[in-house]
């Protein structure tokens, strides 16, 4: 048989200095790997090329993973025919994936990119950008929108070397449910801290924050897989070996399916016997929906993503968040404790309301008030494909033309009332003051005292304080033990010397294990405390835990701190007396 390789790659991108940010193990598995992954082992099954052509698979991930471009085209060449699919290139990963399309191409391979950059830019922008033409001047192949049901025609178009410029169809978006389902082979799974995989349960999203690029790219109608599909994928990947998941979905609560999913994989569970757990997101209304959390914690979600963004009602009116409730954040958070999950918030920087001092005072009023786990800290970001990029485009805002930067970590664009000074300034000090060493105590006694293990805070805990302490990233990108190659630098920065290269790579490496060491033994010394003292442990009260009352209106900081949160606080008193009348 003839043969033609298919070579899936999810990039990476460079950090501050240049290097490709790469671990042996890395945090985040990728859907969008994982569902192309699927859709290719299909269409080969199918023998998309006809009978006499085996389609043979390649998957990796560049952030645990070296991608050589020019050892993977040679083996293109040996084999006679192939495709490149750069998969997933999210903004910030561009400029990285352009750099691995630029050598390959030079040495002979044809080359696909796809992903959140190109989606949200020819669904947001009346042109296409520089960067975009400059992979088509290269010769690479544009893809824009899901590929279920289009991939055995690219796969053909590049078999017969008539791959076109580009393909798009955001207009025509695909029902998920009975598609091959997202799946990565467990060797490329292990690439991962936990051996964690994904899937999505559902697309689409029916609200319009502008920072968001998921609404303009997979729609703001919900597509949903069903009980069986999600039942499929749990089977599959159990057979080999992998039992934890972080289901993409943008706000899972408003799959449509959500219960049927849930109902079935608390039968797999409580009647089959079959152990697998779960990382979900939702919106900060989910509790409202009734038995949600009470079926999520039987279904085997034990960590939770919420999009709390903000503590002061303006600036969530300012990007359109208007479902968020402060008044009901409390209430939310204790609910997801009840159900035994860790609580993530993810907590947006720079809006245009935003001092360093309002942020200290935010923050601050978390950290007494709101029984939060993992609080995750991003910098208000106008990405490629959101409204907010949309409208500073055509105002002619400066905004940064570095997309590496575009990574929720660095300031892009100017603010109102900060210097980009003060503005960068003020999101490391957001981090130093969530993840002190006082704080961080304070997180694992509110678990103990819930009935949430303490020795996994504590492991979440030196997760986040070290890639953003040590490594100097967001945990989201973080992972363990880094890896840098001197020649994966990025072009145009001076190759080091090796001997000066290898000595400080060693020496950073021994010396973040070293201060990583520290505070594990701090934190693993208050473990041992509360495991000794489970009734004092189990006592633990603070104005976080303590359930909510209607004289937290009147009493709490959080209603208390401006203008529009006093009216949020009276609004939500109106609500509660009208609802009791």
């Amino acid at each position: 048989m003839d043969e033609f390789q298919l070579h899936l790659i999810k990039p990476s991108h460079y950090d501050d200095d240049g290097y490709v940010v790469q671990w042996l193990r890395s945090a985040i598995p990728s859907n969008s790997l994982a569902a192309l992954n699927a859709i290719a082992l299909d269409s080969a099954r199918r023998a998309a090329l006809g009978p006499d052509v085996a389609i043979e698979i390649f998957v990796y991930d560049e952030t645990n993973r070296r991608i050589v471009p020019e050892d993977i085209a040679a083996q293109i060449a040996a084999a006679g025919r192939g495709l490149v699919c750069l998969t997933g290139v999210q903004s910030n990963q561009f400029p990285r994936a352009l750099d691995l399309a630029r050598r390959f191409r030079a040495a002979g391979a044809e080359v696909a990119i796809g992903g959140f950059h190109v989606s949200g830019c020819l669904a947001m922008l009346p042109e296409l950008p520089a960067e975009l033409r400059e992979a088509q001047a290269l010769g690479c192949s544009l893809y824009a929108g899901e590929i279920e049901g289009r991939f055995d025609a690219l796969l053909q178009d590049a078999f017969s070397g008539q791959l076109k410029p580009l393909y798009n169809f955001l207009q025509d978006l695909p029902s998920i449910e009975g598609a091959p389902f997202p799946l990565l082979p467990a060797a490329v799974v292990a690439g991962t801290s936990g051996a964690v995989t994904s899937f999505d349960a559902g697309r689409g999203c029916p609200f319009q924050c502008s920072f968001c690029t998921i609404i303009n790219v997979q729609g703001r109608k919900s597509r949903h897989r069903s009980a069986d599909d999600v039942e499929a994928i749990i089977r599959a990947n159990l057979a080999q070996g992998v039992d934890s998941f972080f289901i993409t979905d943008d706000n899972f609560a408003r799959n449509r399916n959500w219960e049927a999913i849930f109902d079935r994989m608390i039968a797999l569970r409580e009647r089959d016997g079959l152990h697998f757990t779960f990382i979900i997101q939702v919106d900060t209304l989910a509790h409202r929906i009734e038995n949600f959390i009470e079926k999520a914690g039987r279904a085997g979600v034990r960590r939770v993503f919420i999009g709390l963004e903000n503590i002061n009602p303006d600036n969530l009116i300012e990007v359109k968040k208007k479902q968020n409730r402060i008044a009901e954040y409390r209430d939310m958070l204790l609910a997801w404790k009840r159900a035994g999950c860790f609580t993530y918030a993810g907590y947006i920087l720079g809006f245009p309301n935003d001092t360093p001092e309002s942020i200290r005072r935010d923050i601050s009023i978390i950290q007494r008030e709101l029984p939060l786990d993992i609080l995750e800290f991003f910098c208000l970001t106008p990405l490629p494909g959101s409204e907010d990029h949309q409208r500073l485009a055509a105002q002619g805002v400066w905004m940064d033309p570095d997309l590496n930067k575009y990574d929720l970590e660095h300031v892009v664009t100017r603010h109102p009332r900060m210097s980009q000074a003060q503005w960068e300034g003020i999101y490391q000090e957001a981090w130093r003051q969530y993840y002190s060493f006082a704080h961080m105590k304070t997180v694992m006694r509110r678990a103990a005292a819930t009935g949430v293990s303490a020795g996994h805070a504590m492991f979440l805990l030196l997760w986040f304080w070290g890639c953003v302490r040590l490594e100097k990233l967001h945990p989201l990108q973080g992972g363990y033990l880094r890896r840098k190659h001197r020649r994966d630098r990025r072009p145009g920065l001076p190759l080091e010397n090796p001997l000066l290269f290898y000595a400080r790579h060693g020496a950073e490496l021994a010396f973040n294990h070293l201060r990583l060491g520290v505070m594990a033994a701090r934190l693993g010394l208050f473990r041992l405390w509360l495991k000794r003292h489970k009734a004092e442990a189990s006592a633990y009260v603070d104005r976080a835990l303590t359930p909510p009352t209607d004289g937290d209106l009147d009493e709490l900081d959080l209603f208390q701190h401006n203008e529009s949160s006093r009216a949020a606080g009276e609004k939500a008193k109106r609500a509660r007396k009208a609802a009791s009348a």
